[in-house]
């Protein structure tokens, strides 16, 4: 059965959408299914400051406008709507979208991303982007010698804290137990810097001040006496874990330990013919930048499957 497509992109993150231009370029004429929420966690970010080109730094929702814009010139079809279905049992490849469409495709690259987890009691969303962030080395710089509080108590969480400390005049970690869940050695480091100090046994009730908005500190609560507190501060760091969008693909791709798409011999998945790009096979660096590379590397090897180079001879060749 001939494809509808020789490639389709899932996603429209700097992944996908990098993915979408490299493969216009080289004549593929991809569709990019951009998704309801479209854009990326990028489209939640204000000032951009460490991606490449833009010495001013460049609003997040911008920067992504522009990436859009930029693979649509090139010839990449972008669809808005959410994939209900995926089947990956054999090429080509077939995907449901929400409103009754289906696609067919040769090959397929998901960049569909990961979600950060959030404390989901309203304020910490509401202040997204003006002094709440789920990405230290994101937005950082902003807080250089001012007051901030990483939530959290795992190894994410630590290195953020030990990350902010080099910046913020202070940082308050708070985290829901008495001890943290760390490996020993971060620990050790976090608890021995100066500038770090801990709440221990708390939650956050509230970010303030929604009205303003900007943050301005938070109200904690203790969870064994109730109490409710504020601490004065000029910025949050949510650092409770992220969780890869890969539920279409369970059963279908190999998965790692934490939920993310294995790749491998760059972005080759356990299915041939399909790619991984971006946060969804990356639990590492999580970047704009990082995510983009791979949605290079997903569409140079999508062209090179649709060249027929076997992916033995890519990997002698890398």
């Amino acid at each position: 059965m001939a494809a509808d497509r020789k490639v389709l992109i899932i996603g429209s993150g700097p992944a996908g959408l990098t993915a979408a231009l490299y493969a216009a370029r080289a004549n593929l004429s991809p569709m990019l299914v951009e998704g309801l929420e479209a854009g990326g966690q990028l489209t939640l970010t204000s000032l951009v400051e460490n991606y490449p080109g833009f010495r001013a730094g460049i609003q997040g929702p911008d920067l992504m406008e522009e990436m859009r814009q930029q693979a649509a010139h090139f010839g990449t079809e972008i669809v808005q709507g959410d994939i209900v279905r995926a089947d990956l049992s054999k090429p080509p490849f077939r995907i449901e979208l929400a409103d009754g469409r289906a696609v067919t495709t040769q090959t397929l690259i998901i960049a569909t991303g990961a979600s950060a987890r959030w404390l989901e009691i309203g304020s910490d969303r509401r202040l997204a982007g003006r002094g709440v962030s789920t990405c230290a080395t994101c937005d950082g710089y902003f807080f250089r010698n001012k007051p901030i509080a990483v939530i959290g108590g795992g190894d994410s969480a630590m290195e953020e804290a030990i990350y902010l400390a080099r910046l913020a005049s202070k940082v308050t970690v708070i985290h829901r137990r008495d001890s943290l869940r760390a490996s020993k050695i971060m620990q050790d480091k976090a608890l021995s810097n100066p500038k770090i100090e801990f709440i221990w046994d708390s939650e956050i009730a509230e970010v303030k001040d929604v009205s303003r908005g900007e943050v301005t500190g938070l109200v904690v609560r203790n969870l064994k006496t109730g109490h409710l507190s504020e601490v004065a501060l000029d910025g949050v760091f949510i650092a409770i874990g992220h969780t890869p969008n890969t539920a279409l693909f369970k059963g279908q791709l190999d998965l790692d330990e934490h939920g993310y798409i294995a790749t491998h011999n760059g972005t080759h998945t356990s299915v041939p013919g399909v790619f991984a790009a971006g946060d969804v096979q990356d639990r590492i660096y999580r970047q704009a930048v990082t995510a983009a590379g791979t949605g290079c590397m997903a569409a140079l090897d999508a062209e090179r499957y649709l060249d027929g180079i076997p992916e033995e001879v890519l990997a002698e060749i890398a």
